[in-house]
C-alpha cells in the first residue's frame, strides 16, 4: 500500500467522509486512491477558497471534519481566508496539502514556498509527513486534533513521494481530546452574581447558541432577569419559533455599546470578551461599559451545555425558558429594498432551513423579520473574511441534504468565490442563493462616513462601487449551470423565492436593491 491509499483509508476509519478538493500534480496519487475508497466522497471545487469554505459549512452543521485537498503553498494560500473563518468558528477541518517530493524541495522549483508557515496562520495543529510508514498515524492524529474540544483546523503536509511510495498502512482512529473539566467555582460564582439581581447579561458563543445549551440559558434568563446576548457573528445560531430568543451583539461599536450600557456583570459562556471590529479614533476598542465586571462561566474547551445546566438547576429548577412566539411579517409590495426583501424572506422561510448570511449591509432587517419564523439555523461570517457565503452553503447542503439552504449574499462578497455556484450545480445541492445587488461595497461607504473619510473623490467612487461594467449575476449563474432570475419588486421576489423553495436543486435570485449609503 502506498502513502496515498493509507491516508484515504485512515480518513475513512477516523470518520471523515467528505473531501472538498482542488488538486494539482502533487496530489494525483491521492486522487487515484479515492477511486478505491468510494465511501470518501470527493467534491470538486474550482477555487481553493471554495473547498475550505465548504469544509467549514460541513463541519458547522455536523460537528465532524471534512477534508480539503489543496495544491502546495499557493493552493493553501488561496484557501486561507475561509480557513480563517473556520478557525474563528471553531470548526473541525482537516487540510491535506500536497507538497513537492522531499528530494525535490532543494531545487526551489516555481511552486516552492514555506507552506508550513502559511499553514500555521490558520491551523491549531500542523504536521509534515516524512515517511510512508507513519503517514497513516499522522492523519489519524490530525483528525483527533481537529475534532477535540474546541474544534480546530488541522493541516497535514503531504510530500508527493510520501504519497507514491509503498510501505504504508492505515492507522486506527485516535481518541479526540475531551472537553476540559469544569470546576465548581465558576458555576458558584455566576450563580451568586445572578442572585444579586444586579443588571447581568450572558454573552453566548460556541455551542452555547445551540440546543441543549440554549434552553438552559433561557431558563436562567427567565428565572433571574439576565439578558441573553450572543457574539456578533456566531458560528451557528439556532433560532426561531419555539426557542429562546437571543439578541446578537451589534457590529457597529456604537450599537454594541448601547446594548451593553448599564450591564454590571457580563458572563462569558463560550464567548470572547467583546471588542470592536476595528480601531476608531474616538471610540473604545473594549465594549464592556465602565464599571462592568466580566466573568467566565465556560470557554469553548469546556462542556458548555453542562455548565449552563448546572447554573440552571441551581437557580431555575421549576422555571421554563421564555420561547419565541411564532410570527411572520406582513407580505410587502412595491419597491424591492433590503427591508422589503427581509420581510419576504421572513414570510417564506421554510421550517428547518439553514440560512447562510453574508448579506452585510443588506441584511440589517433580517434578524427582526425572521425572529418568529419556523425553527432554523443561522450561519454567519465568524472571522469577517468575505467570500464565505457561497462555499459555506455548499458544505451545509452536503451535510444536511434533507434541509433547504438559503444563502443570502452581498454582490461584492459573492465575486470572491462565485465559482462555488458551479459546485452547487455539479452536486445538485438544494441551495437558493439570493444576491443583494446594490452595485457597491456599501459597508465601506458606511465606514467612511463613520471615520469622517472624504467620500466624494474619484478614487473613492472607483474603488468602492461595482459599476463600469455592472455585474450580471443571472448570466454568471446560468453560465455555471444554476437557474437564475433578476427581480426589482417585492412581488417578483416573492414569486421567485417561493418557486425556488418549491423546486429541488440550486437556484439564484438576483435581488436589485438600493445601497444604504
Amino acid at each position: 500500500m502506498n502513502g496515498a491509499h493509507a491516508v484515504a483509508r485512515t480518513l475513512l476509519d477516523s470518520g471523515v467522509e467528505v473531501c472538498f478538493a482542488n488538486p494539482g500534480t502533487s496530489e494525483l496519487h491521492f486522487v487515484a486512491a479515492l477511486d478505491d475508497e468510494p465511501a470518501l466522497r470527493a467534491v470538486p471545487c474550482l477555487f481553493e477558497g471554495v473547498a475550505t469554505g465548504a469544509a467549514d459549512g460541513y463541519g458547522r452543521m455536523t460537528g465532524l471534519p471534512a477534508a480539503t485537498l489543496l495544491h502546495l503553498g499557493p493552493g493553501l494560500g488561496n484557501g486561507l481566508a475561509n480557513l480563517h473563518n473556520a478557525r474563528r468558528a471553531g470548526t473541525p477541518v482537516v487540510n491535506l496539502v500536497g507538497d513537492h517530493a522531499t528530494f525535490h524541495k532543494k531545487y526551489d522549483a516555481p511552486l516552492e514556498s514555506d507552506v508550513e508557515a502559511l499553514a500555521r496562520t490558520v491551523s491549531g495543529w500542523v504536521r509534515r509527513c516524512v515517511d510512508p510508514a507513519t503517514v497513516g498515524a499522522d492523519v489519524a492524529e490530525a483528525v483527533a486534533a481537529a475534532t477535540g474540544a474546541p474544534g480546530r483546523v488541522a493541516t497535514v503536509l503531504l510530500p508527493a513521494d510520501v504519497s507514491w511510495s509503498d510501505g504504508a498502512r492505515p492507522a486506527p482512529p485516535v481518541p479526540a481530546r475531551p472537553s476540559a473539566a469544569l470546576s465548581a467555582k465558576p458555576v458558584a460564582t455566576v450563580a451568586a452574581i445572578l442572585r444579586t439581581g444586579d443588571p447581568t447579561a450572558l454573552l453566548l458563543g460556541g455551542t452555547a447558541t445551540r440546543e441543549p445549551a440554549l434552553s438552559a440559558a433561557g431558563r436562567i434568563a427567565a428565572a433571574t432577569g439576565a439578558r441573553l446576548l450572543c457574539e456578533t457573528f456566531p458560528a451557528r445560531l439556532e433560532r426561531g419559533a419555539g426557542l429562546p430568543a437571543v439578541e446578537r451583539l451589534g457590529y457597529l461599536t456604537e450599537g454594541a455599546m448601547a446594548q451593553l450600557d448599564g450591564v454590571r456583570h457580563l458572563v462569558l459562556v463560550g464567548a470572547r470578551v467583546p471588542v470592536s471590529f476595528f480601531g476608531h479614533p474616538t471610540l473604545p476598542s473594549e465594549l464592556s461599559p465602565e464599571g462592568c465586571r466580566v466573568h467566565t462561566l465556560a470557554t469553548t474547551a469546556n462542556d458548555i451545555a453542562a455548565a449552563l445546566d448546572e447554573v440552571a438547576n441551581t437557580l431555575a429548577v421549576d422555571t421554563p425558558a421564555v420561547l419565541q412566539a411564532a410570527a411572520r411579517p406582513p407580505l410587502p409590495t412595491g419597491e424591492l429594498t433590503a427591508e422589503t426583501a427581509a420581510a419576504v424572506i421572513g414570510v417564506l422561510l421554510p421550517e428547518e432551513a439553514i440560512v447562510v448570511d453574508e448579506a452585510n449591509t443588506s441584511g440589517l432587517w433580517l434578524p427582526g423579520a425572521t425572529a418568529g419564523a419556523p425553527r432554523h439555523d443561522w450561519l454567519t461570517l465568524t472571522g469577517g473574511a468575505i467570500g464565505q457565503g457561497l462555499p459555506l452553503a455548499a458544505g451545509a447542503a452536503l451535510a444536511c441534504p434533507d434541509r433547504p439552504v438559503l444563502c443570502l449574499e452581498a454582490d461584492g462578497s459573492a465575486m470572491y468565490t462565485v465559482s462555488a455556484l458551479w459546485t452547487h450545480a455539479r452536486e445538485g445541492f438544494d441551495i437558493t442563493t439570493v444576491i443583494f445587488a446594490n452595485g457597491s461595497y456599501s459597508i465601506l461607504d458606511m465606514e467612511s462616513h463613520r471615520l469622517g473619510v472624504p467620500a466624494d473623490g474619484s478614487a473613492h467612487r472607483d474603488l468602492l462601487n461595482l459599476t463600469r461594467p455592472g455585474l450580471d449575476f443571472v448570466a454568471i449563474a446560468r453560465g455555471m449551470g444554476v437557474p437564475a432570475s433578476r427581480v426589482t419588486t417585492a412581488e417578483d421576489f416573492t414569486d421567485r423565492l417561493r418557486r425556488s423553495f418549491a423546486e429541488p436543486g440550486p437556484h439564484l435570485v438576483e435581488a436589485v436593491v438600493p445601497a444604504l449609503f
